[in-house]
C-alpha cells in the first residue's frame, strides 16, 4: 500500500485555495453537492456522513462514515496493524519525521480517531502541544482512555469536531494534519478551506493518505488482498465486515496522487 505525504505551506495552501484547481476536480464526482460517494455506491450527502440515527437509501443500506467508525472503534488500532502488518506505523514515524516538531508547536490532527500516531511519538512531540480532533466520540473516547492507561496523556487534548466546521480561532495552529481521513469527508475543498483558516502564516498542511499503484502486477495483488483478505479480517477482529469492505472502497474512489 502506497501512502505518500502531501505537504504544503500556509501560503501554498492559500494558492491553492485560490485557484481551486484540485478541488473542482473533486467536486466534479459530487453531482452539485446533492450527492457523493460511500465507497462504491452514490447517496446523498447527509447519509455519508450519517451522524445521529443510521439513516438508509432506497437503494441500499448504509450507516455513514460517523457510524463506520463508531462501529470499529474498540478494535480500530488491532485492525490497523492487522491490515498493514504494522506498516502503517512505519508511515506514521515518517510523517512525524518530516513534521520535525520543536517545543512550542501547536499541532492539531484532524480526524485524529484514537490519537495512535501521536501517542506513539509522544518522544518526538515533547514540549509540543497536540489536540486530536475527530468527529466520532466513540473514537476518542477509545482514544483518551488508552492514552490514560498507558501514560501518554500531557500535552495532549481531544475535541469532538468536524473537519468541515473545525471549532477552533483562525490561526491558531503551528501544523495540521490529517492521516488517511481526507477520503472520509464530504466537502474535501471545505475542509481544506478550515485547514488554511487555522494554520498561522507559515504553518504547515500534512496529509498522509492511501494512493494506486501503478505497477499492474502488485495493483492485482493489492486488489486481491484488499477486497478478499480485509474485510474477512474485519469480520474476524472486528465483527465487522461492511465497514471495512466500505475502506476498500473508499480508497479505491479516491483521486489519485498525481490529481490530488
Amino acid at each position: 500500500m502506497a501512502a505518500p505525504v502531501n505537504t504544503v505551506s500556509r501560503w501554498c495552501l492559500s494558492s491553492w485555495r485560490t485557484t481551486r484547481l484540485v478541488c473542482q476536480r473533486l467536486h466534479q464526482t459530487q453531482a452539485s453537492g446533492k450527492e457523493t460517494h460511500f465507497g462504491f455506491q452514490t447517496v446523498p450527502e447527509e447519509e455519508k456522513g450519517g451522524r445521529g440515527k443510521e439513516l438508509m437509501s432506497p437503494q441500499c443500506s448504509v450507516s455513514g462514515v460517523y457510524h463506520v467508525f463508531e462501529s470499529v472503534a474498540k478494535k480500530y488500532d488491532v485492525m490497523n496493524d492487522s491490515m498493514s502488518l504494522g506498516i502503517h506505523r512505519l508511515w506514521k514515524d515518517w510523517l512525524v519525521r518530516h513534521m520535525n516538531p520543536t517545543p512550542g508547536t501547536q499541532l492539531l490532527d484532524v480526524a485524529g480517531g484514537t490519537g495512535s500516531y501521536s501517542q506513539e511519538q509522544e518522544g518526538s512531540l515533547v514540549g509540543s502541544k497536540a489536540v486530536i480532533c475527530d468527529i466520532n466520540k466513540e473514537m476518542l473516547k477509545v482514544g483518551k482512555e488508552k492514552s490514560l492507561r498507558l501514560g501518554y496523556s500531557e500535552g495532549l487534548s481531544w475535541v469532538a469536531g468536524d473537519a468541515e466546521e473545525l471549532p477552533f480561532a483562525d490561526e491558531k495552529f503551528d501544523v495540521y494534519t490529517i492521516a488517511f481521513g481526507i477520503r472520509n469527508v464530504t466537502h474535501i475543498e471545505t475542509a481544506l478551506e478550515e485547514a488554511y483558516r487555522v494554520l498561522k502564516p507559515g504553518g504547515r498542511f500534512l496529509c498522509l493518505e492511501f494512493s494506486k499503484v501503478n505497477n499492474p502486477l502488485l495493483a492485482r495483488l493489492y486488489d486481491l488482498y484488499s477486497f478478499q483478505v480485509i474485510p474477512v479480517l474485519g469480520e474476524i477482529i472486528a465483527g465487522d465486515w461492511k465497514s471495512y469492505q466500505y475502506l476498500v472502497e473508499s480508497i479505491r474512489r479516491f483521486p489519485p496522487q498525481v490529481t490530488y
